[in-house]
């Protein structure tokens, strides 16, 4: 991750969060600096301050994504609709105001890698007998049939289902599936479980399942 920002104690800051949550940072004190270092070493995502003396934010955003579509957060201590919008609508992936808190600012890092990487797929799916889930398409279709499903249902069925056998926690479930959009009770999770369950009855006789792991969580089961 590349942090392009004039404040060196902010750098530091968010260089050594980040480090401890396990991504390699690369630091740039201008925009200059910045367009530099993107095209010397290709981060994999750029933290970009609005700000900056000698080229701002919304430049070396615009140079950027002329040549590129790296995922892009832009922090700013502005905090009005248009200054969103207009980041947005550059090309930004994201927008976070100053103060922010490090917990969040990780979990929007992750979820923009994660929109990210499913953009980049050419297409993402996964089948089972009498069940196909397309999260290209945010399409399911059960027993020959499409299934009317919101984006977070979709979202939690492909997570569980890509993870066959595999154990989740209701926090990490939160974490993986509702990113920075969601920080509260975790039993939404619990409702959004239920609703697959009714919409995909019978998919034990087929062999599948979404199993409740009493005192820990829910998994994909698959006989």
């Amino acid at each position: 991750i590349l942090i392009v920002e004039d404040e060196a104690n902010i750098r530091e800051l968010l260089r050594l969060y980040l480090e401890r949550e396990g991504y390699t940072v690369l630091e740039a004190e201008n925009g200059v600096e910045g367009i530099k270092k993107w095209k010397s070493d290709k981060p994999d995502m750029l933290l970009l301050d609005v700000m900056m003396p000698v080229m701002d934010g919304w430049a070396v955003c615009r140079e950027i994504r002329a040549e590129s579509d790296v995922p892009i957060i832009m922090l700013t201590a502005k905090g009005e609709t248009a200054d969103r919008v207009s980041g947005l609508e550059m090309g930004a992936d994201d927008y976070i105001v100053k103060p922010f808190d490090m917990k969040e600012l990780v979990a929007r890092i992750k979820a923009v890698i994660r929109r990210f990487q499913v953009a980049e797929a050419p297409e993402k799916e996964l089948v089972f007998p009498g069940l196909t889930i397309n999260i290209s398409q945010y399409t399911v279709t059960y027993m020959g049939k499409p299934l009317e499903m919101p984006p977070r249902e979709i979202e939690l069925l492909y997570f569980l289902a890509s993870h066959p056998g595999m154990v989740f926690t209701r926090e990490q479930l939160l974490e993986q599936v509702w990113g920075y959009d969601y920080f509260g009770d975790s039993r939404t999770v619990d409702v959004h479980v239920k609703r697959l369950r009714e919409k995909l009855s019978g998919g034990e006789e087929l062999g599948w399942q979404i199993k409740t792991v009493w005192g820990v969580g829910y998994k994909f089961e698959v006989k």
